[in-house]
């Protein structure tokens, strides 16, 4: 009696791992689409607020500069958004306070930094409708990129965390692993970024005509106008008219409190590399200290 039954459940298991193995649906990996790609923004695009600030953040909870030098850095983000201040002067104080940023830190431990931070403080502030828009383009076989004014060490890690195919951003230089303090080039802002994506659709292969480029600031007009579908993003008042007067879809992800509060630490393009000087200040104490 003990081996019919033994017998009948191994041939009741046998069959319910064939029915289950039938009703399994495989998902089946998208063709390749060479030719399209997606290029997203990242602060206030794909993140809530600044990447930069949000880094900055993750070095005061390690003790490398102090809770002032963060209000000030806020502060100045803040100003600096409401003003709106693009001219050449401006662009110079970011040039410069981008190689505070990095100058004389070790390029490996800018890389590991990010990495802890991204963790600790940004991973949860990943807008959920970008973050499902990119997939929609990975799942549709294209290629999904950052590009952002952000250091691309930086933006190499949101790339990573998120899943998509890679990154571009302001590169630094650097000499046996450590930055020299001046920049490959410039700050990848305005203009430049619609310059980084004519040189990677060279590289790629890539039909800019069907291509996708998010953004939230009228500072990326020219990389948006430049593709083929132009969506904007949480946009500011000057993308959302324009946005609105060239039909352009718009995508708002914001919600009253959240909507105000995302107002306050963040700086679109230049704004939040200018920021990163409290971040340098802070890696530089920290390794004068070691």
């Amino acid at each position: 009696m003990r081996r019919l039954l033994g017998r009948h459940r191994a041939a009741e298991a046998e069959i319910a791992g064939e029915v289950a193995a039938a009703a399994a649906v495989a998902t089946v990996p998208a063709e390749p689409d060479l030719q399209a790609a997606a290029f997203f923004d990242v602060d206030n695009t794909m993140m809530r607020g600044a990447s930069i600030y949000h880094f900055a953040r993750g070095l005061a909870t390690r003790g490398m500069f102090t809770s002032s030098d963060l209000l000030k850095f806020a502060v100045g983000q803040a100003v600096f958004r409401l003003r709106g201040n693009e001219n050449p002067e401006h662009i110079a104080v970011a040039r410069e306070t981008a190689l505070a940023f990095v100058a004389g830190s070790k390029v490996d431990d800018v890389v590991r930094l990010g990495e802890e931070i991204y963790d600790e403080e940004m991973s949860d502030r990943i807008w959920a409708g970008t973050r499902a828009l990119a997939q929609s383009h990975l799942d549709a076989g294209q290629r999904v990129w950052l590009i952002t004014a952000t250091p691309v060490e930086l933006a190499r890690v949101i790339a990573q965390r998120l899943g998509l195919t890679g990154a571009l951003g302001t590169v630094a230089e650097s000499q046996g692993g450590v930055y020299t303090g001046r920049l490959v080039g410039d700050l990848l802002h305005g203009p430049a970024k619609a310059e980084a994506v004519r040189a990677l659709a060279r590289r790629e292969g890539l039909d800019l005509t069907r291509c996708t480029a998010y953004s939230d600031s009228a500072n990326d007009l020219p990389m948006l106008s430049l593709v083929g579908r132009a969506v904007a993003i949480n946009p500011d008042s000057e993308l959302r008219e324009h946005a609105k007067k060239h039909g352009w879809p718009v995508r708002d992800f914001r919600t009253g409190r959240k909507a105000t509060l995302t107002a306050l630490p963040i700086a679109a393009g230049v704004g939040a590399v200018a920021g990163g000087i409290a971040a340098g200040i802070a890696l530089r104490r920290h390794y004068r200290s070691g």
